[in-house]
């Protein structure tokens, strides 16, 4: 560890892992327990100096620049081999301030920013999910907040080999711009980033390392996961268990979705609706079937623990106004009122949600849990306006996912169990530690947006989350009964067959307004017509065909953080167009996808990169890219250096 003090700032820099460094800067000292998503660090050799420090294949050195109005440190980061630049910081004025500025907010609180240089060329991906449609997010700002469907990992990994999350939770932003980047906290107390270097699958290896590698994800759970929005009852449920299994078609999870409980933050089946919990999980354990149960983090005024929680001071406070989140229209009440959120960065508040939890659901069997809302879903977004155990909303809020992972993975483990699933709507950098699997939010039912899930699924791969899915067929509508939707639906499958999950779900049309009452439209794979539904059936059996082989790569996140689906460049680092390519990727190191991501599309482009040889994966035969059939009834697939998948059958 080398430590550089000028003035009133402090710069600590130390190991954190092979090949791997974390800064502090504080003002006055470097204070150790703030949040942050890093675990204890792996031993590394290092070589230090008073402004140099070497760990493995990165060196970082400080330069105090003489300047008008005083010295300045500026670092600087290189590759230890070749002693070339990876990238170095970026003074904002030739006199003041420096690569670093911090505004008091008082309190010892400020807003914070970290400024780097840009570089011609310079690619940028990860920082969790977004909307934006990009794989590439060079030039563009990304707000550093959790919002339903934008889901902040403040990790990038860049084209010029090194990686480099911003370990702190506040809210703020990045701009990836051509003329700097620019990290900024609206008000935390310190700055605090880790840095590696590498090939892109040894920077997500370091990555894992450094904030923790996903537990072995549970071989059910790579199976089809049925849902809708919402199955309102028991018997409702299980007609659609017991009607694919008399179809012969394969199913792994079912899910009761939310409004399945009596009031909000009662986590508890409504009797009036599920009237025997234990006998539907006795039958549905008979056909093969996992129960996944809808959690949200919200408690009404109407919930039976609200009191209790509210006096214990186990739900998330304001600074100003009442500690209320959201709207919500409870059952039993004819309008919407305020609810409360638990505050899962409070251990009590996580033993008292586990214990609830633990004796409603899991003592039964229930061993998948849906994490929905986990943002927490704030309405409307005032994070800055919220009070936590461990600190104020601006410094700590987009820890919340995370936390709440935390609290139905350590329950879990702690009673024994070793197959927990987590879906969740957000999540933070070291989620993945808690089994934290991240879906892509309430997406609409677009080709649109199928293109763009392409692009946000590689991204959260890159953001060492390797558990991802996508409601297959967009959630907010589709008209089962039309033929322009059917087709969307169907190569929607043909994608999510190759997702690290597969899974249904949406509010199907027609429509009907937010309340208990709601269902949303038949979802089920023979609602979409004969046809459909035959190539539907046809990708479940692909997906049961492939599941050893992703079993495989679930291995392989597990164990060295390289996730299943990954973008090209991965394997391909030297191919400098594969760095280029967002709409195809690898499952796993074997299997190149192409889904088709355009309405009417009977054909598509496809690159092959270069350094391997490929065939089709559907006839055998040696393939070079370019333009490729793809008939309604397949997607093009690729094998890579005569790997064998049973992919056609």
């Amino acid at each position: 560890m080398i430590e550089v003090r000028v003035r009133h700032e402090v710069i600590r820099i130390e190991p954190w892992g092979p090949d791997s460094l974390r800064v502090r800067v504080g003002r006055h000292r470097i204070t150790e327990d703030l949040p942050g998503a890093l675990v204890a660090p792996k031993p590394s050799e290092v070589e230090e100096s008073e402004h140099r420090i070497v760990n493995g294949a990165l060196t970082a050195t400080v330069e105090l620049v003489d300047t008008d109005t005083g010295v300045v440190p500026v670092l600087s980061f290189t590759r230890t081999d070749t002693g070339a630049e990876l990238f170095t910081e970026q003074r904002a004025h030739f006199w003041w301030p420096g690569p670093r500025l911090r505004e008091e907010r008082g309190g010892g609180y400020a807003r914070l920013e970290q400024r780097f240089h840009a570089y011609p060329g310079e690619r940028f991906y990860g920082l969790g999910q977004h909307t934006h449609g990009r794989l590439d997010q060079k030039g563009m700002v990304v707000d550093l907040v959790q919002r339903n469907g934008e889901v902040s990992v403040p990790f990038v990994l860049s084209s010029r080999g090194y990686g480099l999350l911003w370990n702190s939770p506040a809210v703020g932003r990045v701009e990836l711009a051509e003329n700097g980047t620019r990290w900024v906290a609206d008000s935390a107390r310190q700055i605090d980033y880790w840095v590696t270097a590498g090939t892109p699958l040894q920077i997500l290896s370091r990555y894992a390392d450094a904030t923790g590698h996903a537990p072995m994800l549970p071989e059910w759970a790579s199976g089809f996961w049925q849902s809708k929005l919402r199955y309102r009852s028991q018997e409702e449920l299980l007609a659609v268990a017991r009607e694919h299994k008399r179809r012969g078609l394969p199913m792994s999870v079912l899910v009761a979705d939310f409004f399945h409980w009596t009031h909000l933050g009662d986590w508890q089946f409504d009797p009036a609706e599920w009237p025997d919990p234990d006998a539907m999980l006795a039958e549905l354990d008979s056909l093969g079937i996992r129960l996944m149960v809808s959690i949200w983090p919200s408690v009404s005024p109407l919930s039976a623990n609200y009191a209790e929680m509210r006096d214990r001071g186990l739900l998330v406070g304001t600074d100003h106004g009442i500690p209320a989140h959201a709207p919500w229209h409870d059952k039993g009440f004819d309008v919407e009122m305020p609810v409360s959120f638990y505050d899962p960065t409070n251990p009590a508040a996580r033993e008292f949600v586990w214990r609830t939890v633990k004796a409603n659901y899991y003592d039964r069997g229930v061993r998948a849990f849906w994490l929905d809302a986990c943002e927490p879903e704030l309405q409307p977004g005032h994070p800055h306006n919220l009070s936590f155990h461990s600190g104020p909303g601006s410094e700590v809020a987009n820890l919340y996912p995370l936390a709440s992972a935390q609290t139905f993975h350590e329950g879990a483990r702690g009673d024994g169990a070793e197959d927990v699933v987590l879906l969740c709507r957000s999540a933070w950098a070291g989620s993945q530690r808690y089994g934290a699997a991240l879906w892509s939010g309430d997406i609409p039912a677009t080709w649109a947006s199928l293109r763009a899930q392409v692009r946000a699924g590689l991204n959260v791969a890159l953001s060492g989350i390797p558990w991802w899915t996508t409601d297959i067929g967009g959630f907010h509508g589709g008209d089962p009964d039309s033929p322009e939707y059917r087709e969307l639906m169907v190569r929607w499958f043909q994608y999510g067959v190759f997702c690290p999950l597969f899974r249904l779900h949406g509010v199907r049309d027609p429509r009907v307004p937010f309340g208990p009452e709601m269902t949303g439209g038949p979802n089920e794979v023979w609602s979409y017509g004969e046809e459909a539904g035959e190539l539907i059936a046809a990708s479940l059996w692909l997906r049961e065909r492939i599941r050893p082989y992703l079993m495989t790569q679930m291995r392989a996140a597990h164990e060295h953080g390289t996730p299943p689906m990954r973008p090209l460049f991965t394997e391909f680092p030297d191919d400098a167009a594969a760095w280029e390519v967002d709409d195809q990727f690898l499952l796993g190191p074997d299997l190149l996808v192409a889904p088709v991501l355009h309405a009417g599309a009977r054909s598509r482009s496809v690159y092959l990169p270069s350094g391997a040889t490929w065939t089709d994966a559907w006839t055998g035969e040696v393939a070079s890219g370019g333009l490729v059939a793809a008939p309604l009834d397949r997607i093009p697939l690729f094998l890579r250096d005569g790997a064998k998948l049973p992919i056609a059958g």
